[in-house]
């Protein structure tokens, strides 16, 4: 199989969990007799410091004439101070609207030599596996107007929470056929009760469900959802939900699993999927091979299944990450007493040893 695979290191360890990510493709591309051709380009931080915009137009021709996307990770207090619009993550929000990417899959596995490493009780995490299935072009982050003005003598920031039919029910579809897969279980997530986008959203993600009667569904208000993913977790498969609740209790699910530094992510819904690691640019650890790469490196294995249809491939990554973690191997983040430390660096060649 040839591939091109347009790669964005991005900022801070971006570059670090990157580079160890495409270490271990290439190894899996000389095991399996597969061809990966890598382009390298521009968002972010990196880019406004080269070009002066978060998302160059070169960075979007690459995406779209390329097989998948893999980034490492944008942003850094250098930029905090940038207009809107100059942000470094804009970037990202430009690349999902402009690859059409509406679905983003988070899964929150946790591996079963980490179990101690979470912040909860070892019986409440132990056996935990849920898919967040995030909508990732509508609600706040998207809608308009927003923005600043004055009222009343004084300045206000507002923004529109905006949601279709049409953006609900593509969600609700992915979310009930992941959940076919597994164990055939959906949870979404609303504020019914307060909100009319989350009015129409219960409505529409109802009606959806009727294409899918083997599927269970449920509904949540998010403030109950957000307490229950740290009360009982493992009562949650699949779980669906519009972009801005999805952003928070995705990050919230990620940490029952030990650390943020152990979860991929891929964003599917246009002709070119991206994948990407959960955790941010960490700049305060950049440069200094203290990265957790694990889930840059789970990213590239999302890519393999979810992208190019190499499930055995996939499998070699994932059995691979188990692997390591079981022998006592971790970095800084999942490190505990009576395990061997490791670097960004040390870490992917055991990693790699293990494929």
């Amino acid at each position: 199989m040839n591939k091109k695979i347009t790669v964005i290191p991005g900022d801070g360890i971006g570059k670090e969990v990157v580079e160890g990510a495409l270490q271990v493709l290439n190894v899996v591309a000389k095991k399996f007799s597969h061809q990966f051709e890598y382009e390298f380009a521009l968002a972010g931080g990196a880019a406004l410091d080269a070009a002066g915009i978060p998302l160059p137009e070169a960075t979007l021709t690459s995406a779209r004439s390329s097989d998948a996307v893999l980034l490492g990770a944008v942003g850094g207090p250098k930029w905090d101070a940038n207009p809107q619009h100059l942000k470094p993550e804009r970037a990202l929000l430009g690349l999902r609207k402009e690859l059409g990417l509406y679905a983003n899959i988070r899964p929150a596995k946790i591996y079963s030599a980490l179990v101690d490493a979470s912040s909860l009780k070892k019986e409440v995490v132990e056996g935990v596996d849920i898919i967040v299935v995030r909508e990732l072009t509508g609600g706040l982050y998207f809608g308009k107007p927003s923005g600043f003005e004055q009222r009343n003598g004084e300045e206000v920031g507002f923004n529109t929470m905006l949601y279709s039919e049409s953006e609900v029910r593509r969600i609700a579809r992915s979310a009930f056929e992941i959940a076919r897969k597994r164990s055939k279980k959906v949870c979404s997530v609303d504020k019914a009760n307060v909100l009319e986008t989350s009015q129409l959203w219960r409505k529409v993600v109802i009606e959806s469900a009727k294409e899918f009667p083997d599927v269970e569904l449920s509904h949540m208000y998010v403030d109950n959802c957000s307490m229950q993913l740290i009360r009982n977790p493992k009562q949650f498969d699949v779980i669906v939900t519009e972009n801005l609740f999805g952003d928070i209790l995705s990050d919230e699910a990620a940490m029952l699993t030990g650390s943020i530094g152990m979860l991929a992510s891929a964003s599917l819904g246009g002709s070119v999927a991206m994948y990407e690691p959960v955790h941010g640019s960490a700049p305060d650890i950049a440069g200094q091979n203290k990265a957790n790469p694990i889930a840059t490196i789970a990213s590239v294995a999302m890519m393999l299944k979810y992208s190019f249809g190499l499930s055995a491939e996939s499998d070699a990554i994932e059995n691979a990450i188990e692997k390591v973690l079981s022998a006592g191997f971790r970095t800084g983040d999942i490190h505990t007493e009576g395990m061997t430390l490791l670097g960004t660096k040390e870490m992917t060649a055991k990693i790699i040893e293990s494929i």
